[in-house]
């Protein structure tokens, strides 16, 4: 078997074990809360469903099964890729999910866009630069340090409430996507920047770069050509961090600005117990993240190929 195609097999079996594993913590999460889950299905306590019709409940989804025995129909549905049906809205989970999903794959990947296009902007125009270096730092630190609903909230009072130049809350369109974009992208763009800034620095007084100046090559073309390979390395190696953070604040970005997507989703169905939805959320999240890593790994093999030969 060629080794890439060895590579590619330990990572499947590894994102096998890592779906495995999550949907383990899930499944243990949802059934150690307290309370009746039948309750749930029911409509909540406040519904007064009668003892027969909670008995009823229990015998068609199973929960006066033994834990063990739930937990095998459970992974054998997930083998199947049958996430379950949603408690509250009496739908398969994959409907639901697909449903919202084309809403949080577009303010993720508009952050995604936006954040590293900034971050590699800031950082080609001030790396060995020390003034202009100086201040993008200082609002590098801003960025990271303030919390996602805030800086949401702060541009939503300039922007949409005083200057009236983008929608305020939960329209569609392109425009009412802008402030959610900015809002996921400045965090991650901060830390990016300044990574990216000191690899570039540290390749700018690397040999090859004189060596490159003394052939008579535009300082342009050694940032662009020479100096940003090699800052690219560190960066490559954030990037799954960076996206992971994207999705986390999606849940704190779509409820700040009354988007529809998965964050509200997972934050209604954690709010009314709903397990199956829940679950299937948490898991397409693990899918995701080692989706992304493998294909960073891949890439990390492109740019860098003394890893490609240490993988022979």
């Amino acid at each position: 078997m060629p080794p890439l195609a060895r590579w590619l097999a330990r990572r499947l079996a590894l994102t096998l074990f890592v779906l495995w594993g999550t949907a383990t913590l899930a499944f243990a999460g949802m059934r150690l809360v307290p309370g009746d889950p039948a309750h749930v299905i029911a409509g909540g306590v406040q519904a007064n469903a009668t003892p027969e019709v909670l008995e009823t409940i229990r015998a068609q989804y199973g929960l006066h099964d033994p834990l063990p025995v739930q937990y095998a129909i459970f992974i054998g549905r997930l083998v199947r890729a049958d996430l379950g049906e949603s408690y509250q809205l009496n739908q398969p989970v994959s409907t639901v999910v697909l449903e919202q999903l084309g809403a949080t794959v577009s303010l993720a990947a508009g952050a995604a866009v936006l954040g590293f296009t900034l971050a590699l902007v800031l950082a080609l125009l001030t790396a060995g630069r020390p003034r202009a270096g100086a201040l993008t730092r200082a609002l590098e630190f801003c960025a990271i340090s303030t919390p996602n609903f805030w800086i949401g909230i702060l541009l939503l009072g300039a922007f949409s409430f005083s200057l009236n130049w983008f929608p305020v809350l939960g329209e569609d369109g392109p425009r009412a996507l802008v402030l959610p974009w900015i809002t996921l992208a400045l965090p991650i763009a901060g830390v990016l920047a300044q990574i990216t800034r000191e690899g570039l620095e540290r390749a700018l007084g690397q040999p090859f770069t004189l060596t490159a100046r003394s052939r008579g090559a535009t300082e342009n073309r050694i940032r662009l050509r020479h100096a940003l390979r090699h800052a690219a390395l560190p960066v490559l190696t954030l990037s799954g961090w960076a996206l992971g953070e994207l999705l986390a604040g999606v849940v704190v970005v779509e409820t700040v600005f009354a988007r529809q997507g998965l964050g509200q989703v997972v934050v209604s169905a954690v709010n009314g117990r709903d397990f199956p939805v829940v679950t299937g959320v948490v898991v397409l999240a693990a899918l995701t993240f080692s989706v992304i890593n493998t294909g960073l790994d891949l890439l990390y093999r492109v740019v860098d190929p003394r890893v490609r030969q240490a993988a022979l």
